[in-house]
């Protein structure tokens, strides 16, 4: 037999090649029982939110329905305010009541009280002058007969209340030079303090007479109309959450060492399956549960599985609540 020539080998060798790495890829990435292959089930979970007043009123106007798209921060109905307006019209009355007592004992006793009591006490001192003289003069008499003593028991107790009126002007004068004592400026510090967070409070619930919306979402449920009194927290409105959206999958306990935090899947509906969304593993549950049975599996609808949080990155409106999908593992690229 000739020797083959070294074209024809070369040939031979591309051959097997090629042959080799069709097969190596078949088996990295086409067969059907290769390990980076996983296929989940699972649902879409949009979170839901009841919207409420945190305080109570008569619903005085709306401003959304069922079906509406709404944005975060967007008002979607309002309480009749007329009730805490006059709340906080008290409060701020009582604040700025509170507030000119503090500055006044802050700044003491006004010049003029100062003054009436130094004049005051003058006059007590007067009074004390002549007390005490018409008690020598009783005092002198009382042996000679010229006076009684009823007189001089009257003059000794003249003189004794204007002593004690004296000193009474005394410390008067002395408060109003000294002015008023750190404890009642601390008390109307804290009246005042007090004063401001009822006010504060007052305004807050003002504030809470207006309900907008949390986040993006739609308008699932309007449960009240206008003209009904609600309690503090009953629920005006449903709200579907925009973002975030994720998908409950579950898989089994041989794969579940594939299903790693943060790896990457494709999520497929039966309405477009020609159009996957993107996501990634975000949660793995570290307890077993039985599947549940609106999950359509294929064999293990009665096995122990554990729960998968995906998180979506691309939703759109074609995902809705509760929507079975299909969840595939994107493998890793070597």
């Amino acid at each position: 037999m000739p020797p083959m020539s070294n074209q024809k080998k070369f040939a031979v060798a591309a051959v097997l090649l090629a042959v080799l790495a069709i097969v190596g890829a078949y088996f990295v990435w086409g067969s059907p029982g290769n390990s980076h292959q996983l296929t989940l089930y699972g649902n879409v979970d949009i979170r839901e939110v009841n919207l409420g007043f945190r305080v109570a009123g008569r619903v005085a106007m709306l401003a959304a329905d069922e079906g509406d798209t709404v944005h975060a921060g967007q008002e979607l109905g309002r309480l009749d305010s007329e009730p805490v307006q006059r709340e906080v019209r008290e409060a701020r009355a009582a604040l700025d009541a509170l507030r000119a007592r503090l500055r006044l004992v802050t700044a003491g006793y006004r010049a003029e009280d100062v003054e009436q009591a130094r004049a005051t006490l003058a006059e007590r001192r007067a009074a004390l002058t002549n007390a005490e003289q018409a008690l020598a003069r009783q005092k002198d008499m009382r042996g000679t007969g010229a006076t009684s003593q009823r007189n001089l028991d009257d003059a000794q107790a003249a003189r004794d209340e204007a002593l004690a009126r004296l000193n009474a002007a005394a410390t008067a004068l002395s408060q109003f030079q000294r002015g008023y004592r750190k404890e009642e400026i601390a008390e109307a510090q804290a009246n005042a303090a007090r004063a401001e967070s009822s006010l504060a409070q007052s305004d807050l619930r003002l504030e809470d007479t207006v309900l907008k919306s949390p986040s993006d979402g739609v308008i699932l449920t309007r449960a009240v109309e206008p003209g009904a009194v609600l309690s503090s927290g009953a629920t005006v409105f449903t709200l579907s959450l925009s973002r975030p959206i994720w998908v409950r999958a579950y898989v089994g306990e041989p794969d579940l060492g594939k299903a790693v935090p943060g790896s990457q899947v494709e999520i497929l509906t039966d309405s477009n399956p020609s159009h996957p969304y993107q996501g990634r593993i975000g949660y793995v549950s570290p307890t077993a549960e039985f599947t549940p049975k609106n999950v359509e599996t294929t064999d293990l609808r009665t096995a122990l599985v554990y729960r998968l949080r995906i998180v979506v990155r691309d939703a759109d409106s074609g995902l809705r609540q509760g929507m079975p999908v299909t969840v595939k593992l994107v493998p890793a690229r070597p």
